[in-house]
């Protein structure tokens, strides 16, 4: 797509570092140079103040990827790009059925009402949980991967959905300001909602959660 539309050397294009190298490198192999602006810390979508703030003279396009159920801000990044000339291009999740999403949407909805000691996501307009995912706040240790470590050790499946931002990779390594994406990368966690989960799992991921919440909480 970004061949397809003149994008290549000289060029820059705004991605954010919260996820998949892959955008990144899509950039490189257009030949422009991927450059990295900070989320929201709601949807963990780009930030269109941020973007706008990393746009140059070399911008040509924004990649804005929709993250664990949750839309970036598509309207505003539009707007912006009919400010400055910029292609606005999109990467979406796959689409699971409505059937699926709604067992989804019910799991999360029990979460949110249950789980203690850990950040719920805000589930805004059309989240489709296709990951749930909460912060566990850290207080000078690695709080969430201590939380994650002792969550599976009573069975509760969880991973870190994105471990390391894409501007610290050796490759993409770049000297930005991005708190909102460090601290994303630093505390989040991704819960089970798929729609096999049975009640009696669900009781289990909160009863681990909730167990541990209390143990693991930020330094005032």
């Amino acid at each position: 797509m970004l061949r397809a539309a003149g994008v290549g050397a000289g060029d820059a294009v705004v991605v954010p570092a919260f996820g998949n190298v892959e955008v990144a490198e899509a950039v490189t192999l257009a030949g422009a140079l991927p450059v990295f602006a900070d989320i929201d810390p709601v949807t963990y979508c780009l930030d269109p103040d941020a973007v706008e703030a990393a746009v140059t003279s070399r911008a040509a396009a924004v990649v804005a990827v929709h993250r664990f159920g949750r839309r970036a801000d598509i309207g505003r990044l539009h707007a912006l790009g009919q400010r400055h000339g910029l292609l606005v291009l999109e990467q979406g999740e796959a689409e699971a059925p409505d059937d699926e999403t709604a067992q989804r949407r019910q799991r999360a909805a029990y979460l949110d009402a249950k789980l203690k000691g850990v950040r719920t996501p805000d589930g805004g307009s059309g989240h489709t949980y296709q990951q749930y995912v909460v912060r566990v706040p850290g207080n000078g240790r690695p709080d969430r991967d201590a939380f994650a470590r002792a969550l599976r050790a009573r069975g509760v499946e969880c991973r870190v959905p994105v471990k390391t931002p894409v501007h610290r990779l050796p490759e993409f390594r770049r000297y930005v300001s991005l708190p909102e994406t460090e601290a994303a990368a630093d505390e989040t966690l991704a819960l089970p909602v798929d729609a096999a989960l049975t009640k009696r799992e669900m009781h289990r991921v909160v009863s681990a959660c909730n167990a541990l919440g209390g143990l693991l909480q930020p330094a005032f």
